[in-house]
């Protein structure tokens, strides 16, 4: 499909704005490097004094060289064993922030009467707390093992599904929005590494933000420079 530099940093393909917020029902959100600055698997890891060793996993899987998503993060996770409680703590508190436009966005989606969901690969610990810091409605995470206030290495089995990859954030983006009766098409998915692809193909506006290569060639929205804000430049709040 052609693109469309509309302004700078902002690159559309396979859509002709302007687009209306209010004609969608749903927007899906992935969290690390997408709502927020970090990936937090690698910042547990610097804890444990593994982080090169994870992010290089980390990268790799967001670049979709590695075919099993599931396998990959159970390898970093086992990379986590014997992090405290405490140091993940520290990073929420230290070094996690919300990415710029975060806010605005997500409220300005609410305002116009969008159901909000967080779909991520990342852990409940985070996810909760990001869920409840930006008022959004939904979230499907993993679950870190714990005992004892230190991490087993292992991942928690959840009564809704396995491991949150690619296939699960596809199919939570799909169910949430069966439940709520709304059409794929009324629905918008951002994020930006390879195990969003799923989600944001079925979804009827696909954004990419500081994305891999291979998430921007594929989304109908690519936001190269500025904040998560930006989308509301192709959906008008009108």
């Amino acid at each position: 499909m052609p693109e469309l530099e509309t302004s700078p940093g902002l690159v559309l393909q396979g859509i002709t704005p302007p687009l209306r917020l209010r004609d969608f029902k749903l927007i899906a959100f992935d969290m690390d490097s997408t709502l927020i600055n970090i990936e937090c698997v690698d910042e547990i890891a610097d804890a444990a004094g593994r982080k090169a060793e994870v992010a290089a996993i980390t990268e790799a899987a967001m670049r979709g060289e590695i075919a099993d998503y599931k396998d990959s993060l159970r390898r970093r996770v086992a990379l986590l064993q014997g992090v405290s409680v405490d140091s993940m703590q520290a990073v929420y508190d230290q070094r996690l922030q919300l990415n710029p436009g975060a806010q605005t966005l997500v409220d300005a989606c609410k305002a116009a009467g969008l159901k909000t969901l967080l779909v991520s690969g990342g852990f409940t610990f985070f996810t909760d707390r990001i869920r409840a810091r930006l008022g959004i409605d939904f979230a499907r995470s993993n679950v870190l093992g714990v005992h004892n206030g230190l991490l087993t290495g292992a991942m928690v089995d959840q009564c809704w599904g396995d491991i949150c990859d690619g296939a699960e954030k596809r199919r939570t983006l799909l169910e949430v929005a069966s439940l709520l009766g709304v059409a794929p098409e009324q629905t918008i998915a951002v994020g930006d590494g390879a195990n969003d692809l799923p989600m944001m193909g079925v979804a009827g506006l696909s954004v990419a933000y500081q994305a891999k290569p291979a998430v921007r060639e594929k989304a109908m929205v690519a936001i190269n420079d500025g904040g998560l804000d930006r989308v509301l430049e192709v959906v008008g709040v009108g």
